[in-house]
């Protein structure tokens, strides 16, 4: 989820805390609670600093050994830890229990959108994400400015939120059964098809779907119950070539094709020399797929700029790629 969305969380988390009898009877756990839930459940996203190295990094890393399974039992410790150095009166226990459920619930919600998380690891690195839920879900987060304000009027924050997140349990089980029923229709759509891969918008009825049969992706829009085949690319193995096998070299061009499970790839040759292109089919927008990977060689195939991430026009990429070239 959002960076908005895992903050309201954390705050509801400590909300619900107040239910604890230790924490409810002692201000001063109280507080170092909630400063705790908000922390955690921010913790696992840490790994955003990765941008600052390159996209690349980013990619390869972000929603991987930050949540995954020693990573969800190591972060409680250390956030428990730092905050007993400045509040030592508190019950640092209660302190962690709490602090363990946001950094859990934080890598558990992640898992429902169409990113994922390895949070599996080291058990295996593959990616987990079940497309049900967009990244941030107006729904979800209104739910929480609502307890909010509830906390606000001087309802008690622990019974309030504890029933918006009942209400919230409801809410996955049905965009659970949404989607599979998004999955029923598509294969009456593509009978042949083996996996679906499904990018939820911020529209209950709007999704974005990617569909892979055994020699074809297909890439379609289902609003409601009315579906478009936007697109239908044949299958093509990656060539065993010399310009493909130098680009797959390429930092960049790896980073995508360990995050992204569906594509289609393209060479253009020029007076320069080739220019190599991978892009992800899950994301149409506006009739344009904005994640790619580029990666353009001399006529010796020496790589000589990339990039890989999200552009939304063709005049920002070429700007991506003077900037990773002058690099």
């Amino acid at each position: 989820m959002d960076t908005g969305t895992h903050i309201v969380m954390g705050i509801a988390l400590g909300g619900i805390a107040t239910l604890d009898p230790v924490i409810a009877q002692d201000p001063i756990t109280t507080q170092t609670v909630l400063i705790g839930t908000i922390i955690g459940s921010n913790a696992p996203d840490f790994d955003t600093i990765l941008k600052l190295r390159n996209n690349a990094v980013y990619i390869r890393n972000h929603r991987g050994i930050t949540h995954s399974i020693p990573a969800v039992l190591l972060w409680p410790i250390l956030i428990a830890g730092s905050l007993e150095l400045f509040m030592p009166a508190a019950n640092m226990l209660h302190v962690w229990m709490w602090t363990f459920l946001a950094v859990f619930l934080h890598v558990f919600v992640d898992i429902f959108n169409a990113y994922g998380t390895q949070a599996l690891h080291p058990f295996t690195k593959k990616w987990i994400a079940h497309g049900m839920i967009n990244i941030f879900d107006p729904f979800i987060f209104t739910a929480h400015i609502i307890g909010f304000v509830l906390w606000w009027q001087g309802f008690h924050p622990g019974y309030t939120f504890l029933s918006i997140y009942i209400i919230l349990i409801g809410y996955y089980i049905w965009r659970y059964i949404d989607k599979l029923q998004t999955i029923k229709m598509i294969k009456k759509e593509v009978p042949d098809a083996t996996r679906v891969i499904i990018s939820p918008t911020m529209r209950w009825s709007q999704k974005h779907v990617a569909v892979m049969s055994p020699g074809q992706f297909h890439v379609i829009e289902v609003k409601g119950n009315h579906l478009t085949i936007h697109d239908v690319y044949d299958r093509k193995p990656v060539p065993n070539n010399p310009i493909l096998n130098e680009a797959v070299k390429d930092s960049n061009l790896a980073a995508f094709l360990s995050f992204s499970p569906v594509y289609r790839w393209e060479v253009e040759e020029d007076e320069e020399g080739y220019e190599v292109r991978f892009i992800d089919l899950r994301y149409r927008s506006k009739g344009h797929y904005p994640f790619v990977a580029v990666v353009q060689l001399d006529e010796e195939l020496n790589i000589i700029s990339s990039y890989t991430g999200w552009v939304y026009s063709e005049k920002t990429l070429r700007r991506k790629l003077e900037v990773a070239t002058t690099n």
